[in-house]
């Protein structure tokens, strides 16, 4: 039964079209399970119908009969959105006779909703003449069917929308969703990004040159025959001659009457070489992984593996040819990396697309900071298609437009508009204090990680650093930095900022963030070794780390240093005693340097319950909302399939946070926030009422966070609080305060209004 389905979703995705995925569908199903009659309704939520897509069983004329969404067992189904099994349709009250498909003569039937991210894309239905209930077996069959399929429905949908509009037939603006990742709105030219020798995240592009193009190939090609033949002759002391002789297999594909000559016609047609390549080699996969013969079937891998290394000689040749970027550059990528969005000029990035990962993943951090509209999640864009397309990048609801019609570009136009002058008009705040109505004093910092940070903290009004992220520095060397290199970087960051505070957060690798010199595989990172673990584990490092904060520090006496991720309180003395040593020897080197503030982030549950003890130990605390939501919560904030679920005010996370300003108070203990909800605009408004005086955030954010606290008073915030902690669901009290906030006239910040297309 598992290669049954697993031969079904490999045809399916082979296929070209929507169309032709949803006949293979009908006819696989309807062979699998031996019946008369297998059927697809997809649902479109436009004119609130179904219609009958593919059918084998029924007469074909009735292809493209449409049902309203509540008529007859099919739209029961999608009501119900679980399984009718009726051994008699005719005879149920809500059965619904299609004269022109002849089912008049079926009497068992089976419907199962097909179903992805919540939204109901359509049924899957099988008939029989016989009267009879489908077996458990038969209906378990059908919904494993249903539900593997349901993203392969939504991605060929969303292609398919996609090709219409590309050939001028599209009747309304194409959106695909994801997750909002940093906010603002962009519109800009796509520019697609793949990592190396990543076959499936190639672009179509077409060829600048198509004969330069064809050189290449045939240089790539012939390496890796080189390659391998050299591989076969190093491994055949100690392989078979049946296992060597697939070498020369392998070596005769790459050849011109083979793959290459497929390679080689689609190059000819317009495509460039790594395009082509791609296409050429997923449907040789797609081929051998729908064989019966396992043997066979596992030489897919081996394709692949070929395809690789293709790709790879071809990357190198490009290497030197320099990429072009469009002055309004919208950077896409399967999976985005803090390296990629180096990769182009900063005054040229307007906007990010990630297929992969979620709103709170490491690279949407950075967006933030850097103020690059971005979304994340978009699993159903077809990215490798939209390659030099025209995009809108709507970051503050997660959606995404290829090819925007007239009407819709002139809207999102007049928001970005609107939106610079809005910002423009908040320099004006820059030196004033953030001060509520009500005469409440809170302290704005900022989160940053790079040198070109500070400029544009400092500009907008920043009064110290709440998270400096040592892990910076780490990530863009290949090797650990030198105590003198750190000494340096830390002292310029001090010296930027001085006399202002600067919170510097100990080296904090593992989860998300990885050092390439220092790798850490792991089956569950976030739960895995991270952090203070690491450090703790490897005092050489952190010794090093803590000399150089200190080194760093003379003269100028404004460091804070920080423990991320502790969970006990072993762990905080076991630092302490590690920084202690650090700052004698400091000392005993001659400099006359105090020991700086030590605290302690308070980022897992087990913290939260500790908040008096650190407290007695430490002198601050910081809350990292980011990580404390994710182990809360119990989702991993990288992933999109759950990212709907992250929500920082969840009900969970807001008694959290009450808890811990409440027992830092106790114990007279200063307490700020430095994750990602100091930066949301309604999150901070909440923050200020359980009474942190100190919010840290990407520079980007706090002119926005600073006019709204200037706008309200402490007592208003209060009020506000006391309503929602009285809610148990986080869309309602995220909706409670986007209302609130709009009537007290501070609509400005919010995310765009535009709904009207939901």
């Amino acid at each position: 039964m598992l290669n049954i389905l697993r031969v079904i979703v490999q045809k399916v995705n082979a296929a070209k079209t929507l169309q032709a995925a949803l006949e293979i569908i009908v006819h696989e199903v309807r062979v699998a399970m031996k019946t008369e009659v297998c059927s697809v309704f997809l649902f479109d939520s436009d004119e609130n119908c179904y219609t009958l897509m593919a059918s084998e069983g029924l007469n074909q004329s009735a292809i493209g009969t449409k049902l309203l969404r509540s008529e007859g067992l099919v739209g029961q189904v999608g009501l119900r959105e679980e399984p009718i099994n009726l051994q008699d349709a005719g005879s149920h009250p809500k059965y619904r006779y299609l004269k022109e498909s002849g089912e008049e003569r079926f009497h068992a039937f089976l419907g199962v909703p097909i179903i992805h991210h919540r939204a109901i894309l359509g049924v899957l239905v099988v008939q029989q003449q016989e009267v009879r209930f489908f077996d458990e077996t038969e209906e378990s069959f059908l919904v494993t069917m249903s539900a593997q399929l349901a993203a392969v429905i939504a991605h060929a949908e969303a292609s398919g929308s996609l090709a219409r509009q590309e050939a001028g037939r599209a009747t309304k603006d194409t959106r695909f969703v994801g997750v909002a990742g940093a906010p603002g709105v962009a519109i800009g030219e796509a520019v697609v990004l793949s990592p190396p020798a990543y076959l499936s995240a190639v672009p179509d592009r077409p060829a600048d040159d198509i004969k330069r193009e064809l050189k290449q190939l045939g240089r790539a090609l012939k390496a890796v025959r080189k390659e391998m033949k050299a591989t076969a002759k190093k491994l055949a002391p100690s392989l078979p001659p049946e296992e060597i002789a697939l070498f020369d297999v392998y070596r005769g594909m790459l050849d011109d009457n083979a793959i290459g000559a497929e390679v080689r016609a689609i190059i000819e047609q317009g495509q460039w070489a790594q395009g082509a390549l791609r296409q050429v080699i997923e449907e040789h996969v797609k081929n051998f992984e729908v064989m019966e013969d396992s043997y066979l079937r596992e030489r897919a891998s081996d394709i692949r593996d070929l395809g690789r290394r293709v790709l790879s000689h071809l990357q190198q040749q490009n290497q030197t040819k320099e990429v072009v970027y469009p002055d309004s550059c919208v950077l896409i990528s399967e999976e985005l990396t803090p390296a990629m969005l180096g990769e182009v000029p900063r005054d040229k990035l307007v906007g990010l697309v990630s297929v992969k990962g979620s709103g709170n993943s490491h690279v949407a951090i950075l967006a933030r900071a850097m103020g690059v509209p971005t979304v994340m999640g978009a699993v159903d864009l077809p990215f490798t298609r939209i390659n030099g397309m025209e995009l809108i990048i709507d970051g503050n609801l997660g959606r995404v437009y290829p090819s925007p019609s007239v009407e819709l570009r002139k809207y999102y136009q007049e928001v970005v508009d609107q939106e610079r002058e809005f910002v423009a008009g908040l320099d004006v705040l820059r030196d004033k204090p953030c001060i509520t109505t009500d005469e409440t004093r809170v302290a704005l910092w900022v989160n940053t990680g790079l040198m070109t940070d500070v400029a544009r903290s400092l500009d907008r009004g920043a009064e110290g650093v709440g998270l400096y992220r040592t892990e910076v520095p780490f990530m863009i060397r290949e090797r650990f930095p030198s105590e003198k290199e750190q000494q340096e970087i830390y002292r310029e960051q001090l010296k930027a900022f001085a006399p202002f505070p600067v919170t510097m957060r100990t080296l904090d690798i593992g989860g998300d963030k990885e050092l390439s010199y220092f790798p850490i595989k792991e089956d569950n990172p976030f739960l895995g070794w991270r952090g203070i673990r690491v450090t703790l584990d490897h005092p050489e490092i952190f010794l090093v780390q803590v000399r150089a904060m200190i080194k760093a520090s003379v003269g100028l006496n404004n460091l804070r240093i920080m423990l991320p991720m502790v969970c006990s309180v072993a762990e905080v003395e076991e630092a302490l005693h590690l920084i202690h040593r650090a700052h004698g020897e400091v000392v005993s080197e001659g400099m006359d340097v105090k020991l700086p503030p030590v605290g302690v982030m308070i980022e897992v549950p087990a913290a939260v319950y500790l908040v008096r003890e650190f407290s007695r130990r430490v002198d601050f605390l910081s809350v990292g909302t980011n990580d404390l939501t994710q182990y809360l919560l119990a989702v991993d904030r990288n992933n999109p399939r759950v990212a709907e679920l992250y929500h920082s005010m969840h009900p969970a996370v807001l008694a959290a946070l009450r808890s811990i300003v409440r027992d830092a108070r106790a114990e007279g203990a200063a307490v700020s926030v430095c994750g990602e909800m100091a930066g949301d605009p309604a999150a901070a408004v909440l923050l200020v009422a359980m009474g942190y005086e100190v919010l840290s955030m990407n520079a980007t954010n706090l002119p926005r966070i600073k006019w709204v606290l200037r706008n309200i008073s402490a007592q208003w915030a209060k009020g506000l609080l006391e309503a929602v902690v009285t809610m148990d669901n986080a869309s309602v009290i995220q909706s409670t305060m986007e209302l609130a906030m709009r009537k007290a006239g501070l609509g400005k910040v919010m995310a765009n209004p535009r709904t009207s297309e939901d």
